[in-house]
């Protein structure tokens, strides 16, 4: 298995790079820097200015919210703020009581709604006195029940004397700023809204500088891999400008590189993992990140599954070793016998390579070999989400 575990590695491997610069999980590290995001940047400053209230962040799917917000509490002082954070399902006004206490680090099991809304009142009230602001970070909250983002309303009226406890930062989907703004429920938690912003995806030229930055914060130096001339408006015009949408297709372009060992990527390579792409659409054949997710019903062993896909992997290998061997065999043969001239295929055909019979063969056998890298690379590709997946990487 830890043969096949290098294959996750070998594309910053063969470009000489320090990690994978387009990992798909958030990372501070990585942040970029777009006209939108510093403009979401301002918004949440200004709103964490004011100690109170609600800011909201919506984008669409992979837009880099979870990313800024990483960014944003990685300059922000520890010994001031109580952070906690969560990722919500689909909460009713109960169960996301329970799972704020949860974050803060609150026992509450076994205490009804009452008793647990006290403990949380009781432990703000302290962080106040300890001189500390507690922030509330609630994502995904395009799935929160009404009543749930009621009681977060609830939840922004405790108070010590006249200060504020509590302040939350939502952050959700294009669907949650429409459910704001639109919903008659929601009037009194839109009048606590104090900052807001809509984080758009990359322009044209951003998409450049952004795929840049990355590959320099791993130690890219501009030339290996070389990117190719109309490569970032290929990508772009695929991508919308969405941050993980552009980290997939450039994860599947690397190890394209890679593995077909070219030093330069370029539009054709892009067309053609685009195309594998949208295969995998049309097959059905879902990421294996998602794939190997752990669901309630009913649940999946991703240890076995993993095993399962780097053992594909392996045979995959070992059939395309035998491809190539019986080509090479058949070519030495042919050589002994006579029917074929000593040099390579590549080279100008000669009167014998241009026997019907024998080009028929060749052009068999390296069907059969093509047919096996494609379906190599696709394994291998998938193997690459899935680790940078967090099933995928507790599995490993």
């Amino acid at each position: 298995m830890s043969e096949c575990l290098g294959f996750t590695l070998m594309y910053e491997q063969f470009y000489g790079l320090a990690a994978r610069a387009f990992q798909l999980t958030p990372d501070p590290r990585f942040y970029f820097e777009s006209a939108s995001h510093r403009r979401a940047l301002s918004y949440l400053g200004y709103g964490l200015n004011q100690g109170e209230g609600f800011i909201v962040i919506t984008g669409e799917v992979g837009a880099g919210k979870s990313t800024l917000v990483a960014h944003l509490m990685a300059q922000v002082d520890p010994a001031e703020f109580t952070t906690a954070k969560l990722v919500t399902t689909a909460l009713d006004g109960a169960g996301l009581v329970h799972m704020v206490a949860a974050a803060f680090g609150l026992a509450t099991e076994g205490q009804d709604k009452a008793g647990v809304l006290a403990a949380i009142e009781r432990f703000l009230q302290d962080e106040a006195r300890a001189g500390r602001r507690a922030l509330l970070i609630v994502d995904e909250c395009q799935n929160l029940d009404l009543t749930a983002l009621e009681e977060l309303r609830m939840l922004s009226n405790f108070q010590l004397g006249t200060r504020p406890l509590l302040q939350t930062l939502l952050l959700g989907q294009p669907e949650f700023r429409r459910t704001l703004a639109q919903h008659p429920a929601l009037e009194q938690l839109r009048q606590r809204i104090i900052a807001s912003h809509h984080l758009e995806g990359l322009s044209g030229d951003e998409v450049g500088l952004y795929v840049a930055h990355r590959l320099r914060q791993v130690g890219w130096q501009g030339g290996n891999p070389a990117l190719g001339p109309d490569l970032m408006a290929g990508i772009y015009r695929h991508t919308e400008g969405i941050p993980r949408r552009v980290n997939q297709v450039m994860n599947r372009l690397m190890l394209l590189g890679a593995i077909e060992e070219q030093g330069a990527l370029t539009s054709a390579m892009l067309e053609a993992v685009i195309a594998e792409m949208a295969a995998d659409e049309t097959r059905g054949a879902a990421p294996l990140a998602s794939a190997l997710s752990i669901e309630p019903e009913p649940p999946v062993d991703t240890r076995a599954a993993a095993s399962a896909m780097l053992a594909d992997a392996a045979t995959m290998l070992a059939r395309r070793d035998a491809r190539t061997a019986e080509l090479e065999a058949a070519l030495r043969r042919l050589r002994r016998t006579g029917a074929a001239p000593a040099r390579e295929p590549g080279e100008e055909d000669s009167t014998a390579w241009g026997d019907p019979a024998l080009k028929a063969a060749l052009a068999q056998l390296e069907a059969r070999l093509e047919d096996q890298e494609q379906s190599l690379r696709h394994v291998l590709t998938m193997l690459i989400e899935w680790f940078e997946s967090d099933a995928g990487r507790k599995a490993a």
